[in-house]
């Protein structure tokens, strides 16, 4: 007889009868891999290569019965296992040692009904698979800010990008998810439905199921907006940061910066006697009429100096794309993040200073731009909470080299230490790195945690779904 060694949902070693895998791979219409077998490594690989984990399988699940086919192995083998959407997540919780991996990269099936304005995504979605196709009808499910990243794991964790000021958070926008439950069951949360379920998966993350395909409400947007990005050196930070401050205090909420002190890339719209100098930059987003956005950028402009300006007229798609040359997959990431309410002088001051002393030409030192409609609605609308944050920390190293792990992890944990102590007491979810824990996720979930384990109890008493920023029950 033979056995697949493996590892247990508690990290013990596991025999699994060969037989029970045959069984497995007759049930599922994609491809399930061992080590051996090409794709296999393709699969196991997401986004940071910090993350280097090999399972002893990989489902490239199809269609929600293969979800539902390999839930139901886990659950009758005991072996770990892991789900991947889009696989951009920081943590990279989306692939485990020794157990199961569910792929669901192959799910990226978008259906969009513009005279309902709604649009229904699979799990395996990028960002750009939903604004390619809502923007054909000039509609828009507010995303994030990378069109690479996943579409289930950003709306799980809450989902923030240049349109939350004005709308919201993504999930904010969510009608409905269709789950496959910890008991194996295929159910629809929505405010009718499982209303519970729906809250707690609105913020929550992974904790409740697997989710099979998200509903989203569509806004009119586009195909055009006024955006992109501007540069000067950095020794004009105190200018363009009051500049941050004032917006994020006074701007209307259809205008969006982020914030970036970082050393320059080798940019085609950045002057190239800049390029390796230490430079801020804004990421702008105007989504209010394509027609006044010179007259919006004319206080930015009158700044002078810049090293690098496109900021423009341009379709909405290409904004969500701007930053992903800065983030590939395969490189080295650690981050450390928390919210902000204000930025006080001494915080921008200290936030300057980390900033000069970054070492590698990938990391940069970012505030995203909150607040404004965000903060409309109770702090329990949904899961995700924190809805007092008027903007986002994000401390994102990023380098090459294995042997510079030390370097690099340490200036993020060290201006952390720093700067922490301007933070809400909050932290996005989706930005926590797997070392964060207890505390951190306590602050995350904020004063939903307790609601989150009512239902974390309802839904998955014994833990069945635990590779996530997890709610024990």
């Amino acid at each position: 007889m033979s056995f697949l060694k493996a590892i247990d949902s508690d990290g013990a070693q596991l025999d699994i009868d060969a037989k029970h895998v045959d069984t497995l791979r007759a049930a599922l219409k994609g491809p399930l891999l061992t080590p051996a077998d090409a794709g296999y490594e393709d699969s196991r690989t997401v986004w940071n290569a910090m993350i280097d984990r090999r399972p002893a399988l990989v489902a490239r699940c199809i269609g929600a019965a293969d979800i539902a086919a390999c839930l139901r192995f886990a659950r009758e083998t005991g072996i770990a296992f892991s789900i991947k959407g889009g696989g951009h997540n920081i943590a990279g919780l989306a692939v485990c040692d020794g157990g199961l991996l569910l792929d669901l990269s192959l799910q990226r099936g978008v259906w969009v009904d513009p005279k309902a304005r709604i649009a229904h995504a699979q799990p395996g979605c990028l960002l750009a698979d939903v604004d390619r196709e809502t923007q054909l009808h000039g509609l828009v499910a507010p995303l994030g800010f990378v069109s690479a990243t996943g579409v289930t794991g950003l709306t799980l964790g809450g989902g923030f990008g240049y349109l939350t000021r004005r709308f919201g958070y993504t999930t904010d926008h969510v009608r409905s998810m269709t789950v496959i439950t910890a008991d194996g069951r295929l159910v629809r949360a929505s405010e009718n439905e499982n209303a519970d379920l729906f809250w707690g998966l609105r913020g929550g993350g992974g904790n409740f199921g697997a989710v099979t395909d998200i509903e989203f409400a569509l806004t009119p947007l586009g195909p055009e907006i006024y955006g992109g990005g501007i540069a000067w050196p950095a020794e004009r930070a105190p200018e363009v940061l009051d500049l941050f401050r004032k917006t994020m205090s006074d701007g209307p909420p259809e205008l969006t910066f982020a914030c970036v002190m970082r050393k320059a890339p080798p940019a085609p719209w950045i002057a190239k006697e800049a390029h390796g100098t230490h430079i801020i930059a804004l990421f702008v987003c105007w989504s209010g009429p394509v027609d006044e956005g010179e007259k919006v950028m004319a206080p930015v402009r009158a700044l002078g100096g810049m090293v690098g300006d496109i900021v423009q007229r341009r379709p909405y798609t290409t904004l969500q794309a701007l930053l992903d040359a800065t983030q590939p997959k395969g490189r080295r990431y650690y981050w450390k993040s928390e919210y902000l309410s204000t930025l006080s002088d001494d915080l921008l001051n200290a936030y300057r200073g980390h900033a000069a002393r970054i070492q590698s030409p990938h990391t940069g030192a970012i505030l995203f731009h909150l607040g404004d409609v965000l903060g409309k609605l109770p702090v329990d609308h949904s899961a995700v909470g924190n809805r007092d944050v008027k903007c986002v920390l994000n401390l994102a190293a990023a380098w090459e080299k294995a042997d510079e792990d030390a370097t690099h992890v340490e200036w993020a944990r060290s201006a952390w230490r720093d700067l922490k102590r301007y933070s809400t007491g909050g932290t996005y979810i989706n930005f926590l790195t797997e070392e964060d824990a207890g505390d951190r996720i306590a602050a995350a979930y904020g004063s939903n945690l307790d609601r989150l384990k009512v239902i974390k109890r309802a839904w998955d008493p014994e833990n069945f779904f635990r590779a996530n920023k997890n709610i024990a029950p």
